[in-house]
C-alpha cells in the first residue's frame, strides 16, 4: 500500500475516532459512537497490516497473537458483568501501558528494525519519544494494576499513606527527569532499565494515597495516561494512527479528569497527589449502630410511592451489584401507570467510574428524557414527594456540607434529605466506598428498606 493512500486512511480513521468521543458524550448518541470507533480501529489496523510490505515468516506470530489477544478480550468483555466494569476498564489500561513499555524496549535494543538508527547511536528525537512512552508507559501499567487491586476488593480501598511521601514521590519524578536527559547523552542500557524501573515504583506510589471517594477520578486519569504513552510510541513508530489516537484518548481523559473532580469539588493536582481519604472516621463509624433508625417493608414503601406525586429514583452502585436495573424499570412503568412522575438523579461520580449508572439505565431501556445529571435535578428533592435511594451512598450523604473533616467534605451530593420522604435500599448500615457513615440514614424523613436491591424493587412492584 502506498504511503499516500496509507496517510489518508489513517487521517479518514482519526476522523472516525473524533466522531466515536463526540457520540460517546452524549447516552442518546452513545451506541452510533461506540460504531464509529470500531470502524476506525478496524480500518487503522488493517492499513498498518498492509503497509508492513515485507510479510516474512514471524508476520505469522503477529496474527497468531493478534487472534489470541482479540478472541480473549471479546470473551471477557462478552462475560464481564456491569458491575466489574470499572476493574475491567483498569486492567485493560495496564495492558495498554504495558505494551508501550515492550515496544520502547524493543525499539531501544533494536533499533534498525525501527529506523531509527542504531545501539548506541539512536535518533537523539526517537530516544526523547521511546523514553517518555516507557515511562509513562510503566507509571499507567502499575498504577491501574494498584486501581484494579482497589476495585476488586483485593486490596484495600483505604488510602495508604506514610510521612513524606509527597516528597519522595516529587524527588523519583525529578530522578525520571534527570535519567531521561542522561540517556539521551549517554543511551547507556543500564540508565534505561532504571528508568523504566523507577516509573513503575511511581506508578504504584501515586494511586495508593487515593482514596475510594476519588476512584471515579483514579479510572479517567489513568486513561488519559495510557493515551499519552500510546501517543509517544506513535512517534517512535512513526505511525500516524497511533499518534492521532493516543492524542485523542491522552486529552479526552484529562478533559474528563477535570471535569469529574469538577464534579467532586476537588483540586485535580491534590487528587493526584492523593492524601483524601485519610481523614479518621473511627470515632463516628463505632456510634453508628447506636443511632436510631427507621426502617420498613416492600409493602411501606410502595404505600408512600401509591400516595406521592412525584418520585425521584437515586441509582448507585448497590445497583449495580444486585442488577436490579431492569427490575427498577418495571416499578417505574407501574408508578407511570399510576400517573406519578418518576425522574431519575445521577451522581457524576455514582457508581466506580464516569457514567457507570447511565449505562445501566440504558442497559434497561431507561428513557434518556427521564435521567438527569446533579446540576439539573437538585433544586428538585425539596418539591418531591419521594427520594428512591437504590444503592447510592456516598453520593447522598449530607456530611459532605457538614463536616469539614469529612474526606467528601465539599463534594457536591444529591440534596435528598429535603424530600419529604427517603427510601433508602440497603442491605446494612454499612459505610460506603469512602469508608464513612451516612448520616441521611438516621434523618427523621427516612425509612430504611434493607434488603437485596432488586428483590426489594421486584417486592415493592408487587405491592404497587
Amino acid at each position: 500500500m502506498s504511503a499516500n493512500l496509507s496517510a489518508i486512511l489513517y487521517l479518514v480513521s482519526g476522523v472516525l475516532f473524533i466522531l466515536a468521543l463526540r457520540g460517546l458524550s452524549s447516552p442518546e448518541t452513545s451506541r452510533q459512537g461506540n460504531l464509529f470507533g470500531i470502524i476506525g480501529m478496524v480500518i487503522a489496523v488493517t492499513v498498518t497490516f498492509l503497509s508492513v510490505g515485507n510479510f516474512s515468516s514471524g508476520f505469522i506470530y503477529v496474527l497468531i497473537f493478534l487472534a489470541i489477544g482479540g478472541s480473549l478480550g471479546a470473551f471477557i468483555a462478552y462475560r464481564i458483568p456491569m458491575t466489574a466494569m470499572p476493574e475491567l476498564v483498569a486492567g485493560f489500561h495496564s495492558l495498554v501501558g504495558l505494551a508501550a513499555v515492550f515496544v520502547a524496549i524493543s525499539a531501544f535494543i533494536n533499533p534498525s528494525a525501527f529506523n531509527l538508527g542504531a545501539p548506541g547511536n539512536i535518533k537523539l528525537a526517537s530516544l526523547i519519544e521511546m523514553a517518555i512512552g516507557a515511562a509513562v508507559g510503566a507509571i499507567t501499567f502499575s498504577g491501574s494494576v494498584i486501581a484494579f487491586l482497589k476495585l476488586q476488593g483485593i486490596m484495600s480501598g483505604a488510602p495508604i499513606t506514610f510521612k513524606g511521601q509527597h516528597l519522595l514521590n516529587a524527588l523519583l519524578l525529578i530522578l525520571i527527569v534527570i535519567l531521561t536527559i542522561y540517556l539521551c547523552s549517554t543511551q547507556s542500557s543500564n540508565l534505561f532499565w532504571i528508568l523504566i524501573a523507577i516509573s513503575f515504583l511511581i506508578g504504584f506510589l501515586i494511586i495508593i494515597p487515593i482514596g475510594g471517594a476519588d476512584m471515579p477520578v483514579v479510572i479517567s486519569m489513568l486513561n488519559s495516561y495510557s493515551g499519552w504513552a500510546a501517543a509517544g510510541i506513535g512517534f517512535t513508530l512513526e505511525n500516524t494512527a497511533l499518534i492521532i489516537t493516543g492524542a485523542l484518548v491522552g486529552s479526552s481523559g484529562a478533559i474528563l479528569s477535570y471535569i469529574m473532580c469538577k464534579g467532586m469539588n476537588r483540586s485535580f493536582f491534590n487528587v493526584i497527589l492523593g492524601g483524601f481519604g485519610a481523614t479518621d472516621q473511627t470515632a463516628s463509624n463505632q456510634n453508628k449502630e447506636q443511632r436510631p433508625v427507621k426502617s420498613g417493608n416492600a409493602d411501606d414503601a410502595a404505600f408512600l410511592m401509591k400516595n406521592a406525586s412525584s418520585v425521584i429514583i437515586v441509582p448507585g452502585y448497590g445497583m449495580a451489584v444486585a442488577q436490579a436495573q431492569h427490575a427498577l424499570r418495571e416499578m417505574v412503568d407501574t408508578l407511570k401507570k399510576n400517573d406519578i412522575k418518576v425522574s431519575y438523579a445521577i451522581h457524576p461520580v455514582a457508581g466506580r467510574m464516569p457514567g457507570h449508572m447511565n449505562v445501566l439505565l440504558a442497559e434497561a431501556n431507561v428513557p434518556y428524557d427521564e435521567v438527569f445529571e446533579l446540576e439539573e435535578i437538585n433544586n428538585d428533592f425539596a418539591n418531591a414527594d419521594v427520594a428512591f435511594v437504590i444503592g447510592a451512598n456516598d453520593v447522598t450523604n449530607p456530611v459532605a456540607k457538614t463536616d469539614p473533616q469529612s474526606p467528601i467534605y465539599g463534594m457536591p451530593v444529591l440534596d435528598v434529605e429535603k424530600c419529604k420522604s427517603v427510601l433508602f435500599v440497603k442491605r446494612s448500615l454499612s459505610p460506603g466506598y469512602a469508608g464513612i457513615d451516612n448520616d441521611l440514614f438516621y434523618k427523621e424523613n427516612t425509612l430504611m428498606l434493607f434488603a437485596d436491591a432488586k428483590k426489594m424493587t421486584e417486592d415493592i412492584t408487587k405491592n404497587l
